[in-house]
């Protein structure tokens, strides 16, 4: 599968390791493809060239960028699935998207988009093939309107080591708020453990 990274920091390089690691064909968005690529193994080519070039593309924006920068390819971003990681902060660290997550923002802003957020709860440490370094099973959560795009994103999921029982379907693109807010949680948990290496696993009752 072809996959466009848009973001080139921490989060994109996880995900696209992860990804072509697993034999997809993937290529990174930048505005300065010049420069980033330097650093980069995989190809590095312009926003709207990753954009198109992917069935999924990875929304791994940081610094607040993604509802200024993905407007301007939303014809690259026609009828895709948008897998969006990103999670917008104040300079104090709160979020910058309290009533409405910046999940439900992209889809409004690109109706034509089928966005799922995931992977948005853990550091980019875990993103990929957690088991390589946490002590056991974790849990990541889907959040999105479109069965088929979730069902998509799942696959790619399962490729970077989340195995069925590993993913949680929240439902509408609106949950995305609650997998938003929880970055207020890895926030404090992170400052009590000084370590930002975890993740959380969701325990139900014994049956």
């Amino acid at each position: 599968m072809r996959i466009g990274i848009l973001g080139t920091g921490n989060v994109g390089k996880a995900v696209a390791a992860g990804a072509a690691a697993a034999g997809h064909e993937v290529v990174f968005g930048s505005r300065d493809p010049e420069t980033t690529g330097r650093d980069l193994e995989l190809p590095v080519v312009p926003v709207a060239d990753a954009a198109a070039h992917g069935e999924i593309v990875v929304n791994a924006t940081g610094g607040n960028a993604s509802l200024d920068l993905l407007p301007t390819v939303r014809t690259q971003l026609a009828g895709k699935v948008l897998l969006d990681i990103a999670i917008d902060l104040t300079p104090d660290l709160g979020l910058s998207h309290l009533d409405a997550s910046l999940g439900e923002q992209l889809q409004r802003a690109l109706p034509r988009t089928r966005v799922v957020k995931t992977l948005c709860t853990m550091d980019s440490v875990v993103m990929a093939h957690p088991e390589k370094t946490l002590s056991g099973p974790s849990t990541v959560f889907l959040s999105g309107d479109d069965a088929a795009a979730k069902a998509q994103v799942a696959g790619l999921l399962e490729d970077l080591g989340w195995p069925p029982e590993a993913r949680l379907d929240l439902g509408g693109i609106a949950t995305a708020r609650g997998q938003e807010h929880l970055a207020l949680m890895f926030i404090a948990v992170a400052g009590a453990l000084g370590d930002h290496v975890f993740n959380l696993r969701l325990v139900t009752p014994t049956r």
